[in-house]
């Protein structure tokens, strides 16, 4: 242990450092403009925007106009303090993270694990099941989401993959970790890490791929060597990916308040994460405050949503097989659920294109036949317009029972109908000229008319008894808004 003597005295001991100590890490200075160097490096952006949900109704870090979701998260991290960000799994428990004011949450591949698969963390899940689960997530907010990318899935070209993959599902951060496959969740037993060499270089290929994307992702570089190997070891890595190009640093399963130290002692000008694993974890739990004092930037609570999800369902599960439902003090009554998921909302903004039954019928199937003007100010007559011609191919209706060889519904595309749509105030809407074969196609459209036979509709159509010089009437109803609609053979 006296690497890590040496870095509770020393925070940059040259002992500890694989590349040069003397490069300024230049990791958040990124955050807003980009220097000429680094601007002139990329290529122009083409990563996917996430269509965030209008609903969630989040109080967390709302992205600026035009701003990508990594520049979000690096704005949340040059704000001072150390920020909680709970994990979550899928696309409720993100939105609820939102709601409740959070600026940034992570996902948590074991929760995700566990709630898509119901299989351990153990590296059973695969890259694509990952990118769906983290796309339903990242559109259904608008703070960032940093995603876990396990080991990033094989070796240096599968981690460039993920990493393109993580930016195009909307993610703004990604975190890579150094085990081998299969990977295991980082308390557990039977950890294993890659060489320092593979290490190293999967951080320089995600480097790449975030510039060969024209994103500014943020790579967070995670070691689980603490436990796999010694404190020293992992202190040793955590320098090299700072050398590397990562953004964030994490130690997972570090085991006391003094190991925390030593590694917040490193890389003092890249942020570092810590991971609060509830309910025991090896990690002590520590205050925000607490946190911040010695150094971390970003905290990550990762089973507290599903934990307490679970619980709760087991606990629901109990009530309902005893006959009862649970109690209120855990149940959400039926408008608290809607409301967060946002049904009032929706049903707020659907308003705006509510198209009645009337206004389908007689505003956009018949517009070319009116027989009034469209606008006040124009003094064609109707006869002056050009009309769609009505060609007589027969003059009589076709008799479904003769022995011709054209088809049963030949005969109403030679026959001509009038409609009127008269206003429930007496004012006539319209009246237009429209071929019979129109009716068709209309008959799950037109009230009246839904499993009609039109041709023995239009063989006896009685005459209109009220006005005689309408001719034979062959549909006569109101509409939901009033309206009289009636259709005649002319």
């Amino acid at each position: 242990m006296a690497c890590y003597s040496a870095v509770l005295q020393h925070p940059l001991g040259s002992s500890l450092t694989p590349c040069s100590a003397s490069r300024t890490p230049p990791r958040l200075q990124r955050v807003g403009v980009a220097t000429p160097s680094v601007a002139s490096a990329r290529p122009v952006a083409r990563v996917r925007i996430s269509p965030r949900c209008a609903y969630s109704g989040g109080a967390g870090a709302t992205p600026g106009p035009g701003e990508l979701p990594a520049a979000t998260l690096r704005r949340v991290l040059e704000a001072p303090g150390a920020h909680q960000a709970p994990a979550c799994y899928d696309a409720l428990s993100a939105r609820l993270i939102e709601r409740a004011g959070f600026r940034a949450c992570f996902t948590s591949g074991f929760s995700i694990s566990a709630a898509r698969l119901g299989l351990p963390d153990v590296g059973l899940i695969s890259y694509g099941e990952m990118i769906d689960q983290g796309r339903l997530i990242t559109e259904a907010v608008s703070i960032p989401v940093i995603g876990d990318a396990d080991n990033g899935y094989g070796n240096c070209m599968n981690v460039k993959r993920t990493v393109k993959g993580f930016i195009n599902a909307g993610f703004a951060g990604i975190i890579l970790e150094d085990q081998v496959s299969p990977k295991a969740c980082g308390h557990t037993q039977g950890r294993k890490v890659v060489s320092r060499e593979e290490a190293i270089m999967h951080i320089k290929a995600a480097v790449d791929a975030r510039n060969e994307s024209g994103s500014d992702i943020v790579i967070v570089a995670r070691t689980d060597s603490r436990q796999a190997l010694s404190l020293d070891e992992a202190l040793w890595r955590v320098q090299a990916f700072a050398d590397a190009g990562a953004d964030v640093l994490f130690i997972d399963a570090l085991a006391s308040r003094e190991e925390m130290k030593a590694f917040c002692a490193i890389a003092p000008g890249v942020q570092k994460m810590a991971n609060m694993l509830e309910g025991g974890g090896k990690t002590p739990i520590l205050s925000p405050v607490e946190l911040e004092e010695i150094g971390y930037k970003i905290i990550a609570y990762p089973l507290s949503l599903i934990g307490v999800s679970m619980r709760a369902m087991e606990d629901a599960l109990i009530a309902i097989k005893g006959g009862r439902i649970p109690p209120p003090s855990s149940l959400p009554s039926f408008e608290e659920i809607k409301n967060t998921l946002g049904f009032n909302h929706y049903y707020e903004e659907d308003k705006r294109y509510v198209v009645t039954p009337a206004q389908s019928f007689y505003e956009t199937g018949y517009d070319n036949y009116t027989s009034e003007p469209k606008n006040p100010g124009d003094s064609r007559s109707r006869a002056e317009k050009p009309q769609e011609p009505v060609i007589d191919i027969l003059p009589q209706l076709y008799d479904i029972g003769s022995s011709g060889s054209r088809g049963p519904s030949t005969g109403m595309w030679s026959r001509t109908l009038r409609l009127k749509i008269t206003g429930r105030d007496g004012v006539l809407k319209i009246d237009a000229r429209i071929p019979a074969g129109f009716l068709e196609g209309m008959t799950k459209i037109i009230p009246g008319l839904a499993g009609a036979n039109i041709m023995e509709r239009l063989r006896n159509a009685p005459i209109d008894t009220d006005n005689p010089q309408n001719g034979q009437i062959l549909l006569d109803f109101e509409d939901a808004m009033g309206d009289r609609i009636q259709v005649f053979i002319a």
